[in-house]
Protein backbone atom coordinates (compact mmCIF):
# COMPACT_ATOMS: atom_id res chain seq x y z
CA UNK A 1 0.00 0.00 0.00
CA UNK A 2 3.07 2.22 0.61
CA UNK A 3 4.86 1.94 -2.74
CA UNK A 4 1.19 2.21 -4.21
CA UNK A 5 0.86 5.71 -2.28
CA UNK A 6 4.41 6.84 -3.18
CA UNK A 7 3.86 5.29 -6.64
CA UNK A 8 0.36 7.61 -7.50
CA UNK A 9 2.27 11.07 -5.80
CA UNK A 10 5.04 10.32 -7.96
CA UNK A 11 2.90 10.22 -11.13
CA UNK A 12 0.86 12.98 -9.44
CA UNK A 13 4.20 14.93 -9.33
CA UNK A 14 4.68 13.65 -13.01
CA UNK A 15 1.22 15.13 -14.72
CA UNK A 16 1.91 18.68 -12.75
CA UNK A 17 5.16 18.92 -14.33
CA UNK A 18 4.19 18.02 -17.81
CA UNK A 19 1.22 20.38 -17.41
CA UNK A 20 3.53 23.13 -16.36
CA UNK A 21 5.98 22.48 -19.04
CA UNK A 22 3.28 22.23 -21.69
CA UNK A 23 1.88 25.89 -20.84
CA UNK A 24 5.44 27.31 -20.63
CA UNK A 25 5.42 25.85 -23.98
CA UNK A 26 2.58 27.45 -24.93
CA UNK A 27 3.35 30.71 -23.85
CA UNK A 28 6.33 31.21 -25.29
CA UNK A 29 5.39 29.88 -28.78
CA UNK A 30 2.31 32.39 -28.39
CA UNK A 31 4.13 35.32 -27.46
CA UNK A 32 6.96 34.49 -30.57
CA UNK A 33 3.52 34.66 -32.75
CA UNK A 34 2.01 37.92 -31.02
CA UNK A 35 5.56 39.88 -31.25
CA UNK A 36 5.98 38.90 -35.24
CA UNK A 37 2.27 40.29 -36.13
CA UNK A 38 2.34 43.20 -33.74
CA UNK A 39 5.50 44.25 -34.36
CA UNK A 40 6.91 44.57 -30.81
CA UNK A 41 10.46 45.42 -29.85
CA UNK A 42 10.07 42.35 -27.61
CA UNK A 43 8.66 39.27 -26.88
CA UNK A 44 5.23 40.16 -25.16
CA UNK A 45 4.69 38.74 -21.26
CA UNK A 46 2.13 35.32 -22.06
CA UNK A 47 0.29 33.42 -18.77
CA UNK A 48 -2.02 30.72 -19.39
CA UNK A 49 -3.76 31.13 -15.90
CA UNK A 50 -5.61 27.69 -14.28
CA UNK A 51 -4.98 23.91 -13.94
CA UNK A 52 -4.60 21.68 -15.87
CA UNK A 53 -3.76 23.40 -18.59
CA UNK A 54 -3.87 20.68 -20.85
CA UNK A 55 -7.65 19.78 -20.20
CA UNK A 56 -8.00 23.55 -21.56
CA UNK A 57 -5.84 22.68 -24.58
CA UNK A 58 -7.35 19.68 -25.11
CA UNK A 59 -10.61 21.25 -25.07
CA UNK A 60 -9.84 24.31 -27.39
CA UNK A 61 -10.63 26.74 -24.39
CA UNK A 62 -8.84 28.57 -22.12
CA UNK A 63 -9.89 30.12 -19.31
CA UNK A 64 -7.67 33.05 -18.10
CA UNK A 65 -5.05 34.60 -20.73
CA UNK A 66 -2.86 37.92 -19.83
CA UNK A 67 -0.92 39.52 -21.94
CA UNK A 68 1.52 42.14 -20.98
CA UNK A 69 4.31 44.14 -23.15
CA UNK A 70 6.02 47.27 -23.95
CA UNK A 71 4.71 49.25 -27.41
CA UNK A 72 6.51 52.18 -28.91
CA UNK A 73 3.98 55.06 -30.25
CA UNK A 74 4.63 57.60 -33.15
CA UNK A 75 3.68 60.24 -30.85
CA UNK A 76 4.67 59.58 -27.48
CA UNK A 77 7.92 59.52 -26.80
CA UNK A 78 9.55 56.16 -25.00
CA UNK A 79 7.16 53.37 -24.67
CA UNK A 80 3.80 52.42 -23.07
CA UNK A 81 2.79 49.95 -21.23
CA UNK A 82 -0.09 47.47 -22.62
CA UNK A 83 -2.26 44.86 -21.37
CA UNK A 84 -4.99 42.29 -22.01
CA UNK A 85 -6.78 39.80 -20.03
CA UNK A 86 -8.51 37.08 -22.34
CA UNK A 87 -11.27 35.20 -20.55
CA UNK A 88 -12.81 32.33 -22.37
CA UNK A 89 -10.46 32.61 -25.06
CA UNK A 90 -11.66 29.39 -28.40
CA UNK A 91 -8.72 28.51 -29.83
CA UNK A 92 -7.39 24.87 -30.84
CA UNK A 93 -3.97 24.22 -29.52
CA UNK A 94 -2.25 22.96 -32.83
CA UNK A 95 -3.35 26.46 -34.53
CA UNK A 96 -2.69 28.57 -31.45
CA UNK A 97 1.00 27.41 -31.68
CA UNK A 98 1.58 27.23 -35.23
CA UNK A 99 0.50 30.30 -36.05
CA UNK A 100 -2.02 29.34 -38.06
CA UNK A 101 -5.19 30.92 -36.06
CA UNK A 102 -5.29 34.52 -36.90
CA UNK A 103 -8.41 35.45 -35.06
CA UNK A 104 -10.11 34.07 -31.88
CA UNK A 105 -13.28 34.16 -30.42
CA UNK A 106 -13.02 35.58 -26.65
CA UNK A 107 -15.59 35.69 -23.63
CA UNK A 108 -14.21 38.63 -21.83
CA UNK A 109 -11.14 40.81 -23.42
CA UNK A 110 -10.42 43.60 -20.28
CA UNK A 111 -7.78 45.66 -22.07
CA UNK A 112 -5.22 48.80 -20.70
CA UNK A 113 -2.88 51.24 -21.87
CA UNK A 114 -0.50 52.31 -19.35
CA UNK A 115 1.35 56.03 -18.85
CA UNK A 116 3.90 55.90 -16.94
CA UNK A 117 5.38 58.91 -15.14
CA UNK A 118 8.91 58.78 -17.62
CA UNK A 119 6.93 58.90 -20.65
CA UNK A 120 4.58 61.35 -19.34
CA UNK A 121 7.11 63.34 -18.53
CA UNK A 122 8.94 63.70 -21.59
CA UNK A 123 5.45 64.18 -23.39
CA UNK A 124 5.01 67.58 -21.66
CA UNK A 125 8.77 67.91 -21.84
CA UNK A 126 8.80 68.31 -17.92
CA UNK A 127 11.57 65.53 -16.92
CA UNK A 128 10.99 65.48 -13.45
CA UNK A 129 6.80 65.48 -13.84
CA UNK A 130 4.97 63.52 -11.21
CA UNK A 131 1.45 62.67 -11.02
CA UNK A 132 -0.69 62.62 -7.39
CA UNK A 133 -4.51 62.43 -6.37
CA UNK A 134 -5.71 65.24 -4.29
CA UNK A 135 -6.75 63.58 -0.79
CA UNK A 136 -10.47 63.65 -1.42
CA UNK A 137 -10.34 60.99 -4.16
CA UNK A 138 -8.24 58.98 -1.63
CA UNK A 139 -8.68 56.38 1.49
CA UNK A 140 -5.24 55.47 2.72
CA UNK A 141 -3.69 58.94 3.11
CA UNK A 142 -0.70 58.70 0.50
CA UNK A 143 1.11 60.36 -1.83
CA UNK A 144 -0.84 59.93 -5.32
CA UNK A 145 2.40 58.58 -7.12
CA UNK A 146 3.67 56.58 -4.15
CA UNK A 147 0.42 55.41 -2.65
CA UNK A 148 -0.92 51.89 -2.13
CA UNK A 149 -2.56 51.45 -5.94
CA UNK A 150 -6.01 53.31 -4.52
CA UNK A 151 -7.36 54.19 -8.44
CA UNK A 152 -8.66 57.43 -8.83
CA UNK A 153 -10.66 59.53 -11.79
CA UNK A 154 -11.29 63.10 -12.25
CA UNK A 155 -8.96 65.23 -10.72
CA UNK A 156 -4.98 65.04 -10.65
CA UNK A 157 -2.23 67.00 -9.07
CA UNK A 158 0.59 66.96 -11.30
CA UNK A 159 4.42 68.73 -10.17
CA UNK A 160 7.27 69.58 -11.62
CA UNK A 161 9.95 72.18 -12.30
CA UNK A 162 10.00 74.86 -15.15
CA UNK A 163 13.32 76.74 -15.96
CA UNK A 164 12.91 80.69 -15.52
CA UNK A 165 15.36 83.16 -17.04
CA UNK A 166 17.34 85.54 -15.04
CA UNK A 167 14.42 88.23 -15.11
CA UNK A 168 12.23 85.45 -13.35
CA UNK A 169 10.07 85.04 -16.41
CA UNK A 170 9.06 81.24 -17.31
CA UNK A 171 10.80 80.17 -20.79
CA UNK A 172 8.46 79.01 -23.25
CA UNK A 173 8.51 75.54 -24.22
CA UNK A 174 10.88 74.92 -26.76
CA UNK A 175 13.44 76.97 -25.25
CA UNK A 176 16.56 75.16 -23.88
CA UNK A 177 17.58 76.66 -20.82
CA UNK A 178 20.59 77.18 -19.95
CA UNK A 179 23.24 75.77 -17.44
CA UNK A 180 22.70 78.30 -15.15
CA UNK A 181 18.73 78.82 -15.15
CA UNK A 182 16.90 78.12 -12.48
CA UNK A 183 14.39 75.68 -12.50
CA UNK A 184 10.94 76.57 -10.63
CA UNK A 185 8.81 73.62 -8.25
CA UNK A 186 5.13 73.97 -9.77
CA UNK A 187 1.86 72.15 -8.70
CA UNK A 188 -1.05 72.62 -10.92
CA UNK A 189 -4.99 71.34 -10.62
CA UNK A 190 -5.73 69.40 -13.57
CA UNK A 191 -8.99 67.30 -14.83
CA UNK A 192 -8.46 64.07 -16.21
CA UNK A 193 -11.06 63.40 -18.73
CA UNK A 194 -11.56 60.51 -21.87
CA UNK A 195 -13.10 62.01 -24.59
CA UNK A 196 -13.95 59.36 -27.05
CA UNK A 197 -10.88 57.88 -28.10
CA UNK A 198 -8.25 60.76 -26.84
CA UNK A 199 -7.36 61.73 -23.26
CA UNK A 200 -7.18 65.31 -22.20
CA UNK A 201 -5.47 66.28 -19.08
CA UNK A 202 -6.56 70.13 -18.68
CA UNK A 203 -4.45 71.96 -16.03
CA UNK A 204 -7.36 74.53 -14.31
CA UNK A 205 -4.54 76.25 -11.82
CA UNK A 206 -2.03 76.29 -8.64
CA UNK A 207 -2.70 73.40 -6.40
CA UNK A 208 -3.38 75.05 -3.22
CA UNK A 209 -5.50 72.68 -1.48
CA UNK A 210 -3.73 72.96 2.30
CA UNK A 211 -5.57 69.33 3.38
CA UNK A 212 -3.19 67.44 1.02
CA UNK A 213 0.45 65.38 1.75
CA UNK A 214 1.85 67.23 -1.30
CA UNK A 215 3.78 70.19 -0.08
CA UNK A 216 1.42 72.71 -0.87
CA UNK A 217 3.21 75.37 0.90
CA UNK A 218 5.51 75.39 -1.73
CA UNK A 219 3.10 75.61 -4.46
CA UNK A 220 1.65 78.98 -2.78
CA UNK A 221 5.23 80.27 -3.15
CA UNK A 222 5.83 79.57 -6.47
CA UNK A 223 2.54 81.10 -7.76
CA UNK A 224 3.23 84.35 -5.93
CA UNK A 225 6.89 83.59 -7.76
CA UNK A 226 5.73 83.75 -11.19
CA UNK A 227 4.65 86.58 -13.19
CA UNK A 228 0.64 86.42 -13.53
CA UNK A 229 1.77 87.29 -17.36
CA UNK A 230 3.11 84.05 -17.18
CA UNK A 231 0.10 82.25 -15.68
CA UNK A 232 -1.80 81.04 -18.68
CA UNK A 233 1.26 79.81 -20.57
CA UNK A 234 2.73 77.62 -16.98
CA UNK A 235 -1.32 75.80 -17.55
CA UNK A 236 -0.50 75.35 -21.15
CA UNK A 237 2.78 73.75 -19.92
CA UNK A 238 0.59 71.24 -18.08
CA UNK A 239 -1.66 70.17 -20.84
CA UNK A 240 -2.05 67.56 -23.00
CA UNK A 241 -4.44 65.97 -25.00
CA UNK A 242 -3.75 62.09 -26.18
CA UNK A 243 -5.14 60.17 -28.84
CA UNK A 244 -5.42 56.77 -27.95
CA UNK A 245 -7.19 55.32 -30.88
CA UNK A 246 -7.83 51.98 -29.58
CA UNK A 247 -6.44 49.51 -27.13
CA UNK A 248 -5.11 46.46 -27.25
CA UNK A 249 -6.58 43.86 -30.03
CA UNK A 250 -8.86 47.14 -31.14
CA UNK A 251 -11.06 47.36 -27.99
CA UNK A 252 -12.60 50.80 -27.42
CA UNK A 253 -11.19 52.90 -24.51
CA UNK A 254 -14.30 53.54 -22.32
CA UNK A 255 -12.39 54.48 -18.32
CA UNK A 256 -9.23 56.58 -17.90
CA UNK A 257 -7.96 56.91 -14.54
CA UNK A 258 -4.57 57.71 -12.15
CA UNK A 259 -3.34 54.80 -10.50
CA UNK A 260 0.40 55.36 -8.55
CA UNK A 261 1.52 58.11 -10.40
CA UNK A 262 0.50 56.57 -14.05
CA UNK A 263 -2.22 57.57 -16.21
CA UNK A 264 -4.45 53.84 -16.98
CA UNK A 265 -6.64 53.81 -19.64
CA UNK A 266 -9.13 50.77 -19.90
CA UNK A 267 -11.76 49.00 -22.02
CA UNK A 268 -13.96 45.84 -22.25
CA UNK A 269 -15.20 44.15 -24.81
CA UNK A 270 -17.43 40.99 -24.59
CA UNK A 271 -17.93 37.93 -27.09
CA UNK A 272 -15.78 39.09 -29.66
CA UNK A 273 -13.63 38.20 -32.67
CA UNK A 274 -9.90 39.60 -32.12
CA UNK A 275 -7.19 39.75 -34.35
CA UNK A 276 -4.16 38.16 -32.95
CA UNK A 277 -2.24 40.56 -35.15
CA UNK A 278 -3.51 43.36 -33.59
CA UNK A 279 -1.97 43.50 -30.07
CA UNK A 280 -0.99 47.15 -30.94
CA UNK A 281 -2.52 49.10 -33.59
CA UNK A 282 0.54 49.47 -36.17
Amino acid sequence: MRKLIIGLLCLAGLAVVIDFGAAAYSEYHVSRQLRAGADLSADPEVTFHGFPFTAQAMSGRYDDVTIRARAVRPDIPGEVGIEAKLQGLHASAGELLDGAARTAQVDRIDALMRFEPTELGKLFGIPDLQVHTPPADKSDGTGGSGGSGMTTAGVLVLKGTLPTAANGRVLPAGVTPSSSATRVPVQIQADLLLEGDKVRIQATGFYTDTTSTVDTTAAVKTESKIPETDHAAVLARFSRTIDIKELPFGVAPTEVSALGGQIVVEGVGRNVTIDLDRLQQP
